[in-house]
């Protein structure tokens, strides 16, 4: 209440966008400081928001990207205006691109002088840079509209089908005022952000009618159903229908990789021999061979695709059966009428199982050879024993060969524990991911890294030391991209594109930031410096030295990788 001669109490943009924050139960924000958004950035801690400070916003982002995969909130990351936001905006189309839920806030220009192109301080059209890789982008010019552009941010990146959300701030918002009773009513909690989508009772009709007519059905767990953290109607669809289930690589975990429904260790034969596949929360994209060729087998098979976007459906193959709505009511109803599916043949069930006793009793065998120097098999080997005891630890994976090999040795027993580079494929989402895993999490982080990988946020390092985060990263030292025996054609003094430099020492990098280093080079050491660094519950990194011939070209993508055909003349 005023007087006639007191003025009313006023607050600024940077108070309202923490209220914002605040009000939407966000706590952490990740990202990098610098005009315009220094003040903001400690105005948040001092509101008992947690900002994490990165060496670059695309690791700044990927952190978000993951978190928000984690909670169903959006992450938050905050960046500077033009070059920080074009780093940041890489995370944001790669949110966007695996459905992560997650909000690229950046400071910009005023609009005034960026549309005359008068050349501002780190002047640039942002908000239309974002959009082609944004699901949705929006920019905020006056104070009064913080509460609604964040709670259209907020839906946006949430709702549906999740996906990267970029909001612009301009300098001049942060410094604009209002009466603070006026601001109060302006900010509010976003109601309902997700709402539930109930499936069409054919639609359910239909796709139980696909399951009754199959003789060798499949369900196949993609990330979108780990994310719906619909975790117990996944299992009870999956253990009273008797159908097994084969999990992509950040699906494991749903249900223990060692449940007696995986398909995992024969996926090739389930892929190519079932008749009827039921999709849940996984796209028929490049990572499933598109539904199409060898991958698929000769027999043409019926598909029930659970999916919250109706325009996914029939993108590579027809769908039989497509189930539109969120994955939990979707698989809420499919439960109502699956007493009535008769289970799996017994001639079905047997021939998985004796396809993975074979693929799997193959497997220890290569597991249980002792090799010098160590190669990726006797390295994961140890690793997949620590997390068969350690079922909580977060396990964050790239690269080529240490990616494919992971995803195939490396056991998960609980969901939302595993994470990679996902449906782009990307190398330089390692530190970036663990970091936003240990900070949501609480819990101990691995990160497997191939060199290479390692190479594109290693930097993050010292972040990880700065916040004293209980990560443990091991990278896989061949020497080189892929392997580091390649060697210039020319006889020259430069090495071949794909090799680095010789036993390098990448544990030294963790110990100039006061972390543990450890250097190890058989499975014996290495399992001993894991434990030892997993009891810690410190920054550590062991750098283990592998066969620099262990490699393979591009990994199990060697069929992506073009090649040249043309002879020299």
């Amino acid at each position: 209440m005023t007087t006639d001669n007191q003025s009313p109490q006023l607050t600024d943009g940077f108070h309202l966008v923490i209220e914002a924050l605040k009000a939407n139960d966000i706590e952490n924000i990740f990202g990098l400081v610098g005009i315009p958004i220094t003040d903001l950035c400690r105005l948040a801690q001092a509101e008992g928001l947690r900002f994490i400070g990165f060496r670059h916003e695309q690791h700044a982002g990927n952190a978000a990207a993951i978190a928000g995969y984690m909670t169903q909130k959006p992450g938050i990351c905050m960046t500077v205006s033009a070059p920080g936001f074009l780093n940041g905006l890489t995370a944001l189309a790669n949110a966007t691109v695996n459905c992560f839920p997650m909000i690229l806030i950046s400071g910009s220009s005023e609009r005034e002088i960026v549309d005359l192109q008068q050349g501002d301080y780190e002047e640039m059209d942002q908000l239309n840079a974002a959009k082609p890789y944004a699901k949705a982008a929006y920019r905020i010019n006056h104070i009064e509209d913080i509460g609604i552009g964040f709670a259209r941010a907020i839906r946006a990146a949430v709702s549906g089908r999740p996906g990267g959300v970029y909001l612009d701030l301009p300098a001049q918002l942060l410094s604009q005022t209002m009466p603070v009773e006026e601001a109060k009513k302006s900010i509010f909690k976003v109601i309902d952000p997700v709402p539930r989508q109930i499936p069409a009772p054919d639609a359910v009709e239909r796709a139980l009618n696909v399951l009754k007519g199959a003789k060798r059905p499949l369900i196949l767990l993609g990330k979108g159903a780990a994310y719906a953290q619909a975790d117990q109607q996944v299992r009870d669809l999956i253990e009273k229908s008797g159908i097994p289930y084969l999990p992509m690589s950040m699906a494991k975990g749903l249900l223990p990789d060692n449940h007696p429904q995986s398909a995992s260790a024969a996926r090739s034969y389930v892929l190519a021999e079932a008749d009827a596949v039921l999709l849940v929360g996984a796209r028929l994209n490049w990572l499933l061979a598109h539904g199409k060729g060898k991958t698929w087998g000769k027999e043409p098979k019926k598909f029930i695709q659970i999916d919250i976007q109706a325009n996914e459906v029939d993108s590579n193959v027809q769908i039989d059966a497509p189930l539109i709505g969120d994955i939990g009511s979707c698989l809420g109803e499919l439960l109502k009428g699956i007493a009535a599916v008769p289970k799996p043949s017994a001639e079905w069930l047997k021939a998985i199982a004796e396809k993975k006793d074979k693929n799997l009793e193959k497997m220890a065998e290569t597991l249980a050879k002792e090799v010098s120097p160590m190669n990726f098999h006797g390295a994961l080997r140890v690793i997949r024993d620590v997390v068969k005891k350690n079922p909580d630890i977060n396990l964050v994976n790239e690269g080529a060969n240490t990616l494919d090999f992971c995803r195939a040795i490396v056991d998960m027993y609980k969901p939302r524990k595993r994470f990679d580079s996902g449906t782009w494929g990307i190398m330089g989402i390692g530190m970036g991911y663990a970091i936003g895993a240990a900070v949501t999490s609480g819990l101990p982080t691995i990160a497997v890294e191939g060199d290479s990988a390692f190479g594109f946020s290693g930097m993050e390092l010292e972040t990880v030391c700065r916040y004293n985060l209980p990560i443990t990263t091991i990278v896989f030292n061949n020497n080189g991209v892929y392997r580091g025996t390649d060697v210039n054609p020319t006889g020259g003094a430069d090495v071949a594109p794909t090799v680095f430099v010789k036993d390098a020492r990448y544990d030294k990098m963790i110990e100039a930031f006061g972390g543990v280093g450890y250097y190890v080079t058989t499975p014996a050491e290495l399992e001993a410096a894991l434990t030892e660094a997993i009891a810690a519950g410190k920054p550590a990194l062991i750098n283990a030295v592998i066969d620099e011939t262990a490699g393979t070209e591009s990994g199990r993508l060697t069929n992506l990788n073009p090649s040249t055909a043309a002879a020299k003349a």
